[in-house]
């Protein structure tokens, strides 16, 4: 489906990857335009979930009450039914453009939910083993991914598991540098065996000082989960080759940005603590403009 009311739709979830999407969106520029469309529509419509979910100022009922009726209303435009709200219309035709299965929708909104799930007493959110977390990052980010590489293109299906572990990758990183933040949500994503063998009390974690620099233990267990991310990193890594050649350059810049934020947070000793890690905007600029060089070489391949 074309026209006004399309173009308008993209020009919607444009915007707002344009102000929300931070990392991701310096990647979505170096896309040719219709598979920029289409991730600006996926991104968008990602944040519409997560910004039901993550409303604090609503108890946990109510923001799943929310996103259900956020969900029912998505399922009907899947049956057919019209919609007005631009975010909709975009991922429908970016959907039915490029393919995409509509359970990895199903799966990425399962994942939103996670973050929703009861709990009792104001007992923290935790998960127990490195396998129950990687089981989070792939409904909140490997499946981001799969969506993905559908917009990329790619013909090997190798393809697909290696952007589920780039997922796990970027999502372990985003862990890395939130434990403070998720801390003071009464999250703990940091898997409890791990705090166990380095010695860290979930207790400390959730209560310590704030800015307080990480103590001996908590460097070594956070070191542990940059050494399990720095492993995906190289999945990523493989990836590139596999998808088209017009897309690399942004899958190329996605990497690298994330990876130089791993990089911080080694270079910063793991004191995730004092200061939010960061790639400096300079950094991003110039890992963009590599990127578009790269772009324009690839069109000239094609």
């Amino acid at each position: 489906m074309d026209g006004p009311d399309l173009d308008k739709a993209y020009a919607a979830c444009r915007a707002i990857a344009r102000s929300e999407a931070k990392n991701f969106y310096y990647a979505f520029i170096a896309l040719p335009p219709p598979r920029r469309n289409a991730i600006c529509a996926i991104y968008a419509f990602m944040r519409q979930a997560d910004d039901l979910a993550d409303d604090e100022s609503l108890p946990r009922e109510e923001r799943r009450r929310r996103l259900e009726a956020w969900l029912t209303a998505w399922r009907e435009v899947c049956r057919g039914g019209d919609t007005s709200d631009p975010v909709f219309l975009a991922v429908g035709d970016a959907v039915e453009r490029f393919a995409i299965p509509l359970n990895l929708l199903d799966e990425l909104l399962a994942g939103v939910a996670m973050d929703l799930k009861p709990v009792s007493g104001g007992e923290p959110d935790t998960y127990a083993t490195f396998a129950d977390l990687y089981g989070y990052c792939y409904q909140v980010a490997s499946v981001v991914g799969l969506i993905c590489i559908r917009i990329f293109g790619y013909q090997d299906r190798s393809a697909e598991k290696l952007a589920e572990e780039t997922g796990v990758a970027f999502q372990l990183t985003n862990i890395l540098r939130d434990v403070a933040e998720d801390a003071g949500r009464n999250r703990v994503y940091l898997p409890l065996e791990d705090l166990k063998v380095h010695g860290v009390s979930l207790d400390f974690l959730l209560h310590r000082a704030p800015g307080a620099p990480p103590t001996a233990n908590e460097r070594a267990l956070l070191a542990d989960i940059a050494r399990r991310a720095e492993g995906y990193y190289r999945s990523a890594r493989r990836l590139l080759p596999l998808i088209d050649r017009e897309s690399r350059p942004a899958m190329w810049v996605l990497i690298s940005i994330y990876y130089r934020l791993l990089e911080r947070i080694r270079r910063a000793d793991y004191d995730v603590f004092s200061r939010r890690a960061s790639v400096p905007l300079a950094q991003k600029l110039g890992i963009l403009a590599t990127g578009q060089a790269r772009m324009a070489m690839a069109r000239l391949l094609v």
